[in-house]
Formats: structure tokens, sequence, C-alpha cells
């Protein structure tokens, strides 16, 4: 685990990594996850085909500068770059003129988000309240980049501004979906206490809980609260 090695981080991070890798009840877990994965991800992949063409059109129609499609470099487990996939949602200088905006963010930490951010297109808005973007992510989980369920994968630049105890949440592959993305109030939720929710679900992880989000789900991306 090269991002968090023994005797290099502070104690409380070092306690915390203990406790969770020296847990010995998860390895079966692990395994029925990853079948689970690949079994669900195929079968939605195959449903969600015509959605997902139908949806490349529009936004293209909306916005033709651009690929419909987005891949972006994320961090996955154990602090590993991987290509998350989804849909694009903003202009094709949006990384560009992300720097300009960064006194408007209104989150705390090393996360960037903005209710009214002009980089969104205008169909991108809708596709990001319904959280329809994130589709194409069932590519990543199924060639093993993500999960169902998981902690989300953070950008590189979040990462670099990261304490130690931070890193916590990159001890597990990143889902589409967690605790964190069915809150109510998810975009108000600080920073640490989004990290202190991942944590628990790392802990405390099984089965039946991930099927416990993934159920409520849908009901939270109806909701359409996302940024």
């Amino acid at each position: 685990m090269p991002y968090l090695e023994y005797g290099t981080i502070d104690e409380a991070t070092e306690k915390r990594l203990k406790e969770i890798v020296e847990n010995k009840s998860f390895k079966s877990y692990w395994r029925k996850k990853r079948a689970f994965d690949i079994f669900f991800s195929s079968i939605l992949l195959v449903f969600a085909a015509i959605p997902i063409v139908l949806v490349a059109i529009a936004i293209f129609i909306d916005d033709p500068h651009g690929s419909p499609f987005y891949k972006q470099i994320r961090i996955g487990r154990h602090g590993e770059e991987f290509y998350m996939f989804k849909f694009r949602t903003m202009y094709v200088d949006a990384d560009k003129r992300k720097a300009e905006l960064m006194e408007q963010n209104e989150m705390d930490g090393p996360v960037f988000k903005m209710k009214d951010d002009p980089r969104i297109t205008r169909l991108g808005k809708y596709l990001r309240k319904l959280s329809i973007d994130e589709l194409p992510q069932f590519f990543n989980v199924f060639a093993g980049h993500m999960s169902l369920v998981g902690p989300r994968p953070p950008l590189p630049n979040e990462v670099a501004e990261y304490k130690d105890y931070h890193k916590l949440r990159l001890i597990v592959t990143p889902g589409i979906t967690c605790d964190w993305q069915i809150a109510d109030n998810r975009n108000d939720i600080p920073f640490d206490e989004w990290v202190e929710m991942d944590l628990k679900y790392i802990e405390n992880r099984t089965t039946l809980g991930d099927l416990r989000i993934i159920f409520k789900t849908p009901f939270a991306m109806l909701k359409a609260t996302g940024r």
C-alpha cells in the first residue's frame, strides 16, 4: 500500500488503518462483491445500451463541439490512477476555466462544487441533477476499476491535498454510489464528515449493506439534487 505506510503516518491514521486492514472477515465478501459487480454491470449495460446511445445523441445536438463522452483520470484503490467514463456535461474548455472559479467553490476541503457552474451545458444541468451522467461508469465497474458501491473516486489534484487520514478512503475500490451519494444534503456535507461516512462504510461493509445503498440510489436520483 505505497500511498500509506506504517511508520510514516500519524498515530490516528495508523490506528484506523490497522483496524481496517487486520479485519479478516471480508475475504469472502470481496469475492462475492466482484462477482456481483460483473453480473449486474453486464446486465445493466445491456439494458442501458439504447438509453446510452440516445443520451449521447442528445449531448451532441446540444453541444456538437466535443465528444458526448468524457474520460477523466481518477484515483482508485491503493492510489492507482484509472480513466473514469462519464457523459460530457461541460463545455470543452471546462478544465481550463476551473482555476478562475475556485474562489466560488461551495465545498470545503479538496473538492470543487458550484451550484450555478457556468461551465455546465444546458443539457448537462439535467444530466447532473438526475445523476444520468454517471451511466457510462458501468463500463468501469465491468472492467474492475470501480464497484457498484464504494467511496466516490477523487481527482489527482484532490488527493494531492489529502492528509494521510483522508487517504484511508482509498483502501477499497471506488464506487458509483455510496452513503454520501444517497444523502439528502450531500452537497452541504463537510469534507471531513464525507470521509468519515466512507470510512464507516469500509469498516462495516456487507453484501446486505451494499444492496441497501443500491436500492436507495434510484430514489436519491429522482430527488435531482446532483450538481
